[in-house]
């Protein structure tokens, strides 16, 4: 059944989700949406997603002030959609949910042909990347990777880590070095962080990495 037609005012508000999603990793908030296209009031912009919603083009979350999801596409047999669930950055921290199975906590999805990766999809998730500490590994600003949820690693292993005292979330090689955990960046510029074990949640092992290919 086709989707009802939109008007310009909306479809400048979808291009706008699109973009935003695509370039951050999460959905903006109606605040942001106002002040990006400068539309006369967040009214106008309740407005407006209302009947993107009604017409099918976006599904809400009002609870959340970032509860804006695009739907879905139905996924072939020989695809994994891995939910994306948010920007690994310094500075904004994440923490990455316990139930990836609730498409509320998705800021948007990723499909992964299944012969290409030979992944088992239980566990996985994607975040986008947003920095350089791990260009030496091929992981830089921009680039999607696939996580596996865990919260033990090996030494060596390239991990998700929740940061308590600075509360936030970094990217880095674990090791494990007597009574503390050495998290080395993959940048020469960059000096590895020394915590206690205590000090931090491994949330995930790095599976893949999606190159953006331009920038």
């Amino acid at each position: 059944m086709a989707k009802d037609k939109l008007t310009a005012k909306q479809q400048q508000i979808l291009s706008f989700l699109q973009e935003f999603i695509q370039e951050y990793g999460i959905p903006p908030t109606v605040r942001e949406i106002q002040r990006s296209l400068g539309l006369s009031s967040t009214s106008v912009v309740d407005y407006n997603l209302k009947q993107l919603e009604e017409k099918g083009y976006i599904t809400r979350n009002k609870n959340i002030s970032r509860g804006i999801s695009l739907p879905f596409k139905k996924v072939e047999e020989n695809v994994t959609t891995i939910p994306v669930v948010g920007v690994i950055a310094a500075g904004s921290p994440i923490e990455v949910p316990e139930d990836l199975s609730d498409p509320a906590v998705w800021a948007d999805t990723i499909e992964v042909n299944n012969s290409l990766l030979n992944l088992k999809s239980d566990g996985l998730f994607a975040l986008r990347v947003k920095g350089h500490s791990m260009v030496d590994a091929l992981i830089d600003d921009g680039d999607l990777i696939i996580m596996r949820h865990a919260n033990t690693a090996e030494n060596g292993e390239t991990v998700a880590v929740w940061l308590e005292k600075e509360k936030a979330t970094t990217l880095k090689k674990f090791y494990h070095e007597g009574d503390r955990i050495r998290l080395q960046p993959a940048n020469i510029t960059m000096q590895p962080i020394y915590v206690s074990p205590d000090d931090i949640q491994i949330q995930g092992k790095l599976v893949a990495v999606i190159r953006q290919i331009s920038k």
